[in-house]
């Protein structure tokens, strides 16, 4: 199995990264947010994204979960 990660979803809405990992999670997809503490840096304004992140073995499966949820994911 891959240890490999790659993105996923990427976005400035907390809420749809949280929707997006209870699909995953709901589907046994194991899932990991990135970029979380650069509300740090920000000052909790929300400009920097927040990247969802998958192993590359669950990535199709991943991205057919959100898209079958109404999720518009890039490529």
């Amino acid at each position: 199995m891959s240890s490999t990660m790659k993105q996923l979803l990427r976005t400035t809405d907390p809420t749809l990264i949280a929707f997006a990992q209870a699909l995953l999670q709901g589907e046994g997809i194991d899932c990991f947010e990135m970029d979380v503490n650069m509300s740090v840096l920000e000052g909790s304004i929300g400009i920097f994204p927040r990247r969802l992140m998958v192993r590359e073995d669950d990535f199709d499966r991943a991205a057919r979960t959100l898209k079958d949820n109404g999720f518009e994911l890039d490529g």
